[in-house]
């Protein structure tokens, strides 16, 4: 966080407050949209804040449930509309039992007015677990279109096709056995791939770089053709998103709310051993894939938020 930003908003009292422990990037997904969501917000002229409602404050957003609650109940005030964004299931993507996801819906029945999920999956798991949200709203993220645009470097089949993945995290349901497996098993002859991000998983075979910030991993992504994703119980994935903004068009695991982010711009898989047909499948469809790509725009989903609480 912004040393200066508790002064600032006592100083320049914020219209919309967004209460998440912001970090320097590169960090996980939800800090990259929310950073962008600020940085949008604030374009249009409307001051934002961090962690504080003043008395002149008309909304605010909660992230799931990395904010500190005591403080937002010592502040919040009955006209301040409260916007409460979830992702998850967060027990079904750590793999278990959903205290946490508990713990998210009594948050919501305490603070909010609407409920924003990231997609159709992650509403339907939640509730399918038996919990209750408040006006329920469904807008996906979206990524700085300053940043990730698409590349203009025209697609070769005749030459080795270039794959990219990515993640913050190195959680296994991010995709790395599935990584380890292909590391093994593509040919090599035709392909290259790189993946930048945290691993725990030896490669041979694929260039492995650390994370890096934004501007350079969407450079990263233009000079590559296409992105793998193989992450499980993904709500709605900012590394998929950013890809798809950068022309790449995908093949993702059958998983989460991959299928509703690619639509038709790539090719599902529930195995990783389809992965090999299913990239020959791609290669030959590049085209077709690529102009069909559609990710929402930062502009359309910041509009989304602002009606949800009632600014306009």
């Amino acid at each position: 966080m912004n040393i200066w930003q508790p002064i600032r908003d006592r100083i320049f009292p914020p219209d919309i407050s967004i209460f998440h422990a912001f970090q320097k990037p590169p960090y996980g997904g939800a800090n990259q949209f929310l950073m962008a969501l600020r940085d949008q917000i604030s374009r249009r002229g409307i001051r934002v804040g961090e962690n504080h409602i003043a008395s002149a404050t008309r909304a605010c957003i909660l992230n799931a449930f990395a904010f500190d609650t005591e403080h937002l109940r010592r502040q919040k005030r009955s006209e301040c509309r409260v916007l409460h964004r979830i992702d998850g299931p967060v027990g079904t993507y750590r793999g278990t039992d959903h205290a946490v996801d508990k713990q998210v819906a009594d948050l919501n029945a305490e603070f909010a007015d609407v409920t924003v999920f990231q997609s159709q999956y992650s509403c339907d798991a939640n509730q399918a677990l038996g919990l209750e949200f408040k006006n329920v709203v469904i807008i996906p993220n979206a990524s700085d279109s300053r940043i990730f645009y698409p590349k203009t470097i025209p697609f070769n089949k005749n030459k080795k096709v270039k794959l990219i993945a990515s993640s913050w995290s190195d959680n296994p349901n991010k995709g790395g056995p599935v990584y380890e497996w292909l590391d093994s098993h593509l040919d090599w002859s035709r392909f290259e791939f790189t993946f930048v991000g945290q691993t725990k998983r030896p490669f041979r075979n694929i260039r492995h770089l650390q994370a890096v910030p934004s501007h350079e991993l969407a450079h990263l992504l233009r000079q590559h053709d296409i992105y793998i994703t193989a992450s499980l119980h993904d709500s709605c994935s900012n590394a998929l998103i950013e890809a798809l903004s950068c022309g790449l068009p995908s093949l993702y695991a059958e998983s989460g709310g991959n299928p509703e982010i690619v639509q038709q711009a790539g090719f599902g898989f529930s195995d990783k051993e389809e992965i090999p047909e299913c990239l020959n499948l791609l290669v030959e469809e590049y085209e077709t894939c690529q102009n069909q790509i559609s990710v929402a725009t930062l502009e359309s989903v910041t509009d989304q938020y602002l009606r949800a609480v009632g600014i306009t």
